[in-house]
């Protein structure tokens, strides 16, 4: 009877996939993204290069999809929006979480690299933002938008606009590293923002 290899086969593509993920990152952090190479990447994860080829045709990608799976993870422990019927507290809950996230080196520094490289790449950035930014976003405008029709917003409250009230400050302020991303600074910016999104 002829043994099925294909579980042992995906296994072993799934390991070597995130071997390379796990070497790129580690080797953004030691070395910087600009002195990364494909061949540093393979001699991390032992692996030849024509096996990354096969999968990404860049470095940038690699990291792309690095911190893709840093974020997975992130939204798989803790990305959901809580929705106790109270939106303030929620909304200090994930902001909270949010600068947790971003003044976390492991996610931080590769983060960075990528913003930067898809300033550079523009459909890179078309990518990052459909990939990265919008499903988080979308969480928080739907629990909004949960919370307009609730009452507990003004009825003229356009979500989009509040979502981007809250996460743009936290942006600015990660990317220019204009002041520290704190528990505190998560909250003032909840609390400034429900206050003028409260109904009249």
């Amino acid at each position: 009877m002829p043994i099925n290899r294909a579980p042992e086969a995906a296994h072993r593509r799934r390991r070597t996939h995130s071997a390379i993920l796990g070497a790129t990152l580690e080797l953004v952090h030691e070395v910087g993204y600009p002195k990364v190479t494909i061949e540093g990447v393979a001699a991390r994860a032992g692996v030849g290069k024509q096996t990354i080829y096969r999968w990404w045709p860049s470095k940038a990608a690699i990291l792309r999809d690095a911190v893709v799976s840093l974020t997975d993870d992130i939204a798989r422990t803790g990305g959901a929006i809580p929705d106790t019927g109270d939106l303030e507290a929620d909304l200090k809950t994930v902001l909270r979480a949010t600068v947790d996230t971003m003044s976390d080196p492991g996610y931080d520094v590769p983060a960075r690299a990528l913003a930067a490289a898809g300033i550079a790449d523009p459909e890179l950035g078309e990518d990052l933002v459909a990939r990265l930014v919008e499903p988080p976003l979308r969480r928080c405008l739907e629990r909004l938008d949960s919370a307009r029709r609730a009452g507990q917003l003004a009825p003229d409250v356009d979500p989009r606009i509040a979502v981007e009230m809250l996460a743009g400050p936290i942006a600015h302020r990660w990317l220019l590293g204009d002041g520290p991303l704190t528990h505190a600074y998560a909250d003032t910016l909840v609390e400034l923002t429900l206050r003028g999104l409260a109904p009249r």
